[in-house]
């Protein structure tokens, strides 16, 4: 969420809390806002909901560690979905073409696992693991709110031509062409913050990565 969502999502927080009866602090809002970081409004409103509707927690008022296990499996099933427009760009693209996808944590993610050549050329029994190492990291991606990406994933076309000294095509637009040129006008060069996913609290460090 944005800074200029707060309002809203304090009215929300208001509104989910009143329901069990409960007032909300400005000490908890803060815990709430914090926990609810890297997800969009509309998720925090559905987990709310989907809370609200549990029929073993629901009687309870939530606490931010439930809000947080619900967008977790929603998490989980947004990363499975990304590995699977990775699968089919794969492919109907391959190594060679440069790709943009709709969702900047899929370049950051397929970037910290070598680069776009190195995931398309993966053999077929090691797709598992690669689900598994490409599904944690778009995760931790997607929840930290000051993640950044490269602007593309480079193919070995376009890296040929760069070393060359040639023009490069435009790239493979994969998935909602409009959201995928917004990824690229959001994305950086030179560097970009890589998260080592699976703990509980994301370790950042600062890697190089191909420029736009």
């Amino acid at each position: 969420m944005a800074p200029h969502e707060k309002p809203a999502f304090v009215e929300l927080l208001t509104q989910a809390l009143g329901f069990y009866g409960q007032a909300v602090s400005p000490f908890a809002v803060g815990v709430w806002w914090q926990a609810c970081q890297g997800v969009e409004l509309a998720q925090v409103r559905r987990a709310l909901t989907a809370h609200a509707m549990d029929p073993d927690r629901g009687q309870f008022a939530p606490k931010p560690a439930d809000i947080v296990r619900q967008l977790r499996g929603t998490q989980a099933d947004r990363s499975l979905i990304a590995w699977g427009k990775v699968m089919d760009a794969m492919s109907r693209v391959g190594a060679y073409r440069s790709v943009a996808f709709d969702d900047g944590a899929i370049h950051a993610a397929i970037e910290d696992m070598g680069g776009w050549p190195t995931v398309c050329r993966s053999e077929v029994d090691e797709l598992p693991f690669m689900q598994r190492r490409f599904c944690d990291l778009h995760r931790a991606y997607s929840l930290r709110p000051d993640a950044s990406w490269p602007a593309r994933l480079v193919g070995e076309h376009e890296a040929a031509n760069r070393l060359a000294g040639h023009g490069v095509e435009a790239p493979m637009l994969v998935g909602d062409a409009d959201a995928a040129r917004k990824v690229m006008q959001a994305g950086v060069s030179g560097s970009k913050t890589a998260i080592t996913a699976g703990d509980a609290a994301p370790v950042i460090r600062r890697i190089g990565s191909e420029a736009a």
